[in-house]
């Protein structure tokens, strides 16, 4: 198979209220906008996507049947930039997960103060119940219908859930021909043979390290002596809980979709990862050594644990398990895993909360690299992209931990303020047209 799931929770889990991605962007919107003195233009401006696009993508399958499938592709800023984001290929993707993972890229590239806008793609589909082959037909079919809106300096996709090199390759080569000439910077997370970044792929997760790290120190924890638990154990957490545990730190929860694990005397992650990538789908499932149990993903959620790392789906921590929540600090490694009416249940309870936007944005900061060698046709050695994004995701932890403190605010809120307050100056400066 061309993809695999690259994240997901354990399949025993609580019934939960559904919760509307697009509305817990506006939620936060609207927790900033009390904080800052932006125009109510520009904020009817930063409440709305750019521009939204859905598409029919009919494919023959194997068998000789046609199916026709739904896609989207999204631009909801390109006031600091090119729009940047990832295609994610699931059964429950919408148009306002979209929309909201879009605005959430708006966001996480202010944050760390790269030269991009914020978009997003997907299409609502199993990628577990399509060959190779199919998967390739409905890539270059949904390249083809999104193609008037990418471009090197117009909208740049990259992997996200269930989505990969391949992929990507697919979609550099499909819009190539289309164009007429290579065109290596219309996507990232590349194949390293098509121009893809040495680094990209571990980057999500090293910036999850770094964050971690650097948080932990400033709050006086030992690295070394943390106990951390991982939810996902896709290509971000899989990564993270393999570099944290390079660190020191004592790795004692794990989950993917397929289940969820604890070894309260810290799992070896390097041979959980060489049972992952021979295992059916590369999942967690069946796997056993002496001290683990399997647990529910509630319980993952809900260990006595120093730092939880919720690395799989949106809205896994809400309003029924937030309070049960015993982690000091929680490092959003997935998009939006925390609701607004969670956030709050967490504060109340001190739990220290780095935000999606800041502690997952390494991804996004190796893929403007990539681009950049793209633009460029110059590559980097993987040490010199490990030290760049490095020094980026350090200095953001800088800025967002300074403005926390200065306006006495959670470093999600301040995280927010610090990037929305950047789109809204460059909409300024820019001027509205006509």
């Amino acid at each position: 198979m061309a993809s695999q799931q690259v994240s997901g929770t354990g399949t025993k889990r609580s019934v939960r209220t559904k919760i509307n991605p697009y509305e817990m962007l506006l939620q936060q919107l609207d927790l900033v906008r009390e904080q800052t003195d932006i125009p109510a233009g520009t904020w009817e401006i930063l409440r709305r996507a750019e521009r939204a696009l859905e598409v029919s993508l009919p494919i023959t399958r194997d068998d000789g049947e046609v199916e026709v499938f739904t896609g989207y592709r999204v631009q909801y800023s390109s006031a600091r930039g090119p729009c940047k984001g990832g295609i994610r290929y699931h059964p429950a993707v919408t148009l306002d997960e979209v929309k909201a993972l879009a605005g959430w890229m708006t966001w996480k590239c202010a944050v760390v103060n790269i030269p991009y806008g914020g978009g997003k793609g997907g299409i609502i589909c199993d990628p577990t119940r399509l060959s190779e082959r199919e998967l390739e037909r409905l890539t270059r079919r949904y390249t083809a219908m999104i193609f008037p809106l990418i471009g090197t300096m117009r909208d740049i996709p990259a992997p996200d859930v269930n989505t990969n090199s391949a992929v990507m390759n697919w979609i550099v080569d499909t819009a190539g021909l289309l164009h007429g000439e290579p065109v290596p910077g219309i996507v990232t997370g590349k194949s390293i043979e098509l121009g893809g970044a040495l680094g990209r792929r571990e980057a999500t997760g090293r910036g999850v390290m770094v964050v971690t790290l650097g948080v932990l120190q400033r709050l006086g924890i030992d690295i070394t002596k943390a106990r951390i638990a991982v939810q996902g154990f896709g290509n971000v957490g899989s990564i993270a809980a393999e570099l944290l545990a390079k660190q020191g730190a004592k790795i004692v929860g794990l989950s993917d979709v397929s289940g969820a694990y604890y070894c309260p005397t810290g799992f070896p992650v390097d041979e959980v990862l060489r049972y992952t990538a021979t295992s059916p789908g590369h999942l967690l499932a069946g796997y056993s050594a002496r001290g683990v149990e399997e647990i529910t993903n509630d319980e993952l959620l809900t260990l006595d644990v120093d730092v939880l790392v919720p690395a799989a789906l949106e809205a896994q921590i809400v309003t029924e398990n937030a309070k049960d929540v015993r982690a000091k600090v929680v490092i959003e490694g997935a998009n939006g895993p925390t609701t607004p009416e969670a956030d709050l249940i967490l504060a109340e309870k001190d739990v220290v909360v780095v935000p999606d936007i800041l502690a997952n944005a390494g991804g996004v900061v190796c893929s403007y690299f990539e681009w950049v060698q793209n633009v460029q046709c110059f590559p980097w050695e993987e040490e010199e992209t490990n030290q760049r994004l490095g020094r980026v995701m350090q200095r953001s932890v800088d800025e967002v931990w300074k403005l926390a403190k200065e306006r006495n605010v959670s470093l999600r809120l301040a995280a927010f303020i610090l990037a929305v307050e950047r789109v809204a100056q460059a909409i300024r400066l820019r001027g509205i047209f006509p």
